[in-house]
């Protein structure tokens, strides 16, 4: 189904070599014949590399090999394609029914090397015979070959799904497309505008927050989400009917400014300017091309356009209302009333949006690379570090500072220390956590985030807080 993974082709919106993108695969199935065109980064299959669970081959244990087959010239990596095709071919299963069918490597075209910092996107050509009692098709792959997106071409609301790693699609029929009603359509683009935000959309995600720890006042944060709910809405409806276009390569880099400068204006201000959500306003029409490249990717097609349209404007509306929420329960609901909320949590938390933003205008306007010290903060935002450890981490850092604290309860000095390290320490781990897919090991970090801000203030006079 549509559903809820469609989003993830956000991830194509920069073609870094080293991440992980999803193949786009259009069937099109004739009287007795299945054609099928495979756009596929596919030195990571070529090179073996086992794409389940990462977001970066660099992560991959033969990162080394994929790097060589990426180098190789378009005929080098043809032949050494073709020569890997059998094993590559056993982890695709096509099917008829219950019929597995043969597939058959035809025409492959590769780009040329140019920059082996940018993916290169090679074209195959697949086709398989079908039998003759009219049995709709299955597509699917393994979970090494990472995720697929599966469109049916030549039929008018023809099937479109992404497939995470090891899903296999619905059954697809043999003749017209697939029915969909304009309440179904909807549905499905309201989970899709969801999953840009969570989970997919990190930046928009930090982007957010960083207007709600500007002020717990309602008035400053209904302006300031107002005006960017209208903006990207606008821009939105814009870059989905193709009416305006910019270059990822333009507006992701801006995306990530727009963060670092919330970030940064929160540590200064407390009261809402005349200006800021007219400036709000403007990254969000940025914001709104963000999201309208996932359907400009894909495509809304010409079947109930508006209810789709709609629905994923919905989906961002509810996934961003969703992030302010646990923002608020975790955080504003225990400490919002407390004098040394803003010092503690909002300018901590703030400067750790900063600095991840900073390093994403950085890598996207290609001053820095993922790698050497630099592989520190793409391992934070691509689930990049062990969950597990993470947890640990940060849990024993928590830990640390609050003994230290509660050592001695007069020092009021170290206790503005232990709660601005332990919030920035914890938004940290947190942010590793969720970008790692661990959503419980994420709760547990907020729950110890919580106490240990709450352990910190005991013997606190009532007058500081």
């Amino acid at each position: 189904m549509l559903g809820l993974w469609l989003s993830s082709l956000a991830l194509v919106t920069i073609a870094r070599a080293h991440e992980v993108q999803p193949a786009i695969m259009d069937v099109t199935i004739g009287a007795d014949t299945l054609d099928i065109s495979v756009d596929w980064m596919v030195e990571a299959a070529v090179a073996g590399v086992d794409l389940e669970g990462l977001s970066d081959t660099n992560d991959a244990e033969n990162a080394d090999e994929y790097d060589r087959v990426r180098a190789l010239s378009p005929e080098a990596l043809e032949e050494a394609l073709r020569a890997a095709w059998p094993g590559i071919a056993a982890q695709i299963s096509i099917a008829a029914g219950e019929r597995r069918l043969p597939l058959s490597l035809g025409d492959v075209e590769v780009q040329d090397v140019a920059n082996v910092e940018l993916a290169r996107i090679s074209r195959l050509a697949l086709s398989a015979p079908l039998p003759a009692d009219g049995s709709a098709i299955t597509i699917g792959w393994e979970p090494s070959l990472g995720p697929l997106v599966v469109r049916q071409a030549g039929v008018e609301d023809g099937y479109a799904a992404f497939l995470t790693p090891g899903m296999v699609s619905d059954p697809i029929p043999r003749e017209g497309g697939v029915e969909q009603t304009a309440l179904e359509a909807f549905g499905d683009y309201v989970f899709v505008g969801f999953d840009h935000i969570v989970p997919q959309g990190l930046d928009h995600i930090l982007f957010v927050l960083g207007l709600f720890f500007f002020s717990l006042r309602m008035g400053a944060l209904l302006w300031q989400v107002t005006a960017f709910t209208l903006a990207h809405t606008v821009t939105l409806a814009l870059g989905a009917l193709d009416i305006i276009r910019l270059s990822p390569d333009i507006v992701e880099p801006i995306i990530a400014a727009s963060i670092v400068y919330v970030g940064i204006e929160n540590l200064f201000l407390r009261k809402l300017p005349p200006w800021r959500p007219f400036v709000i306003f403007g990254f969000g029409l940025l914001h709104g091309l963000g999201f309208a490249s996932v359907l400009q990717e894909f495509g809304l097609g010409n079947a109930h356009f508006v209810p789709k349209l709609i629905g994923f404007n919905v989906g961002v509306e509810v996934g961003q209302l969703a992030v302010i929420a646990a923002a608020w329960v975790t955080l504003a609901l225990f400490f919002g009333r407390f004098g040394w909320y803003h010092r503690r949590i909002a300018a901590p938390v703030s400067v750790a949006i900063a600095i991840i933003a900073a390093f994403w205008v950085l890598e996207r306007t290609g001053v820095v690379g993922t790698n050497g010290p630099w592989s520190l903060f793409s391992s934070l935002t691509e689930g990049g570090f062990a969950p597990f450890w993470v947890m640990v981490a940060a849990l024993g850092a928590a830990a640390l500072l609050t003994a230290l604290e509660m050592m001695d309860v007069t020092e009021d000095l170290f206790r503005e220390f232990a709660g601005i390290a332990t919030s920035f320490l914890m938004f940290l781990g947190i942010v590793a956590a969720f970008t790692s897919g661990a959503w419980i090991m994420a709760a547990i970090i907020a729950a110890a985030w919580v106490l240990a801000l709450r352990l910190q203030s005991l013997g606190e006079p009532e007058s500081a807080r």
